[in-house]
């Protein structure tokens, strides 16, 4: 969600979770020389391909890098990069055309069944599935159309010291608890105890969607979504992130003004201490670490709630997915590099994130999960025939679910705003919910 801004550079990158991952800057267009400089061990393989990103902070190293090794292996492919801030709206505009590059970030809210209409199948379910971690989120009818370019744990980012000095000496572990921790940091700090990142847009989405899985406990509960005439009501996970979001904003523990809150300078004030935590999937520790002098302030904490089985969860799943242009004129150029990427890079290590291939372990920026017990899950596959179920819902209700605009909705509730309860919107989200369910068919 963000600013429509493009700019264009070279290919390359900054350290943090680079290529596809995350959330960034503006849009630049950057490419890679043939680097001539390794033995090509794939000499069949030639031409130019364009890679999309939504990351604009990576464009000064690291994709040079990674681009020079890769043309170490393939020397006649040269790559260029096409950065964008609000990158699923603008790839989503350039998806009407056959003009939307070779390699892309797969935008969440396509549909499942219109995978196959706008990206090359890259294996089966049970051929990928022994290889890559999540397969299945990006696949359609037992068809594989992304693989995730890392793993992610969801929860929040947080500055160690902050929580130090307001007092706080356990992690929260619900959400009663986490507002005391707020509080505590608004009353013995100087620090702003959670930026929304409301101007941005993104950070209000998919950040917070992915929340509602650590909440549930539950591997099948997205599968049961489509099946609940109010996920909105009270108990239920999307009503416990919802009143979390308001009780912070309400209660004046987050910014200021949200609508001019900065995405790009909150990893540094966050870095330094002025901000105390964000709700982000694990990509964002290390962007936080490289975002100024304080690296070692920087921790991670799961989501603030304890199951009724006394466990506290984690999401866990792939990040964006990394797919193929079924229009693509260099397929297997665009296969060459989506492989490398994703198996050979050292993208991962230097994002800080887990591992997509199978029986890779923990990153040690994750160590503290271990130390606290926390159980990492992830989403069932949906029962055949009801893949889209979900998605039907959601599109058909128009509520958004990985977009920002109903959270948004929620901020400027409690900023006052609107007219609005937090109850009002958790009704209307319900009204909308089962009236197009009853229009789908589905029960």
């Amino acid at each position: 969600m963000k600013t429509k801004k493009i700019l264009s550079m070279i290919l390359a990158s900054s350290l943090s979770i680079a290529l596809l991952a995350g959330c960034g800057g503006a849009k630049n267009n950057t490419s890679s020389s043939n680097a001539g400089d390794g033995a090509a061990t794939e000499d069949a393989i030639k031409g130019e391909i364009t890679v999309l990103t939504n990351r604009t902070d990576l464009v000064d190293n690291l994709m040079l890098d990674y681009a020079a090794e890769f043309n170490k292996v393939y020397p006649d492919v040269k790559v260029s990069f096409e950065a964008m801030v609000d990158y699923p709206g603008e790839v989503k505009i350039r998806m009407n055309t056959e003009e939307y590059g070779d390699v892309l970030l797969i935008p969440n809210d396509i549909s499942l069944d219109e995978l196959g209409n706008f990206f090359e199948p890259l294996g089966t379910v049970d051929e990928l599935s022994s290889k890559y971690k999540f397969v299945t989120e990006k696949a359609f009818d037992g068809t594989v159309y992304g693989i995730p370019t890392y793993v992610t744990a969801k929860g929040l980012v947080y500055n160690k010291k902050v929580f130090e000095e307001a007092g706080i000496t356990e992690i929260p572990a619900t959400p009663e608890d986490f507002i005391k921790a707020l509080q505590m940091i608004k009353d013995n700090t100087e620090s702003i105890p959670y930026y929304t990142n409301y101007a941005a847009g993104w950070p209000l989405g998919g950040q917070w969607e992915d929340n509602g899985l650590s909440i549930a406990g539950d591997e099948n509960w997205q599968n049961t979504l489509p099946h609940n005439d109010a996920p909105w009501a009270k108990g239920e996970p999307y009503y416990v992130l919802s009143k979390l979001l308001y009780d912070m904003v309400d209660l004046g523990l987050v910014e200021e003004d949200p609508t001019t809150s900065d995405w790009e300078g909150s990893k540094a004030m966050l870095n330094k201490g002025e901000i105390a935590c964000m709700l982000l999937g694990s990509w964002s520790i290390t962007q936080m670490q490289e975002a100024g002098e304080f690296p070692d302030d920087i921790g991670y904490m799961p989501f603030p709630y304890t199951n009724a089985d006394g466990n506290v969860y984690s999401n866990s799943g792939g990040d964006y997915k990394i797919g193929i242009n079924k229009y693509s004129k260099n397929k297997a150029a665009a296969e060459a590099w989506l492989t490398w990427f994703v198996e050979e890079s050292n993208f991962t290590k230097d994002a800080g994130g887990i591992p997509v291939m199978v029986g890779a372990p923990l990153p040690e920026n994750l160590k503290a999960f271990d130390d606290l017990g926390v159980k990492l899950i992830g989403s069932l596959p949906a029962p055949a025939g009801e893949e889209t179920y979900l998605d039907d819902i959601d599109n058909e209700a128009e509520i958004g679910r990985w977009s920002e605009s109903y959270r948004q909705r929620i901020v400027e509730a409690a900023l006052g705003n609107n007219k609005e309860s937090l109850e009002d919107i958790m009704t209307d989200l319900n009204t909308k919910w089962a009236a197009a369910k009853e229009t789908l068919g589905i029960k």
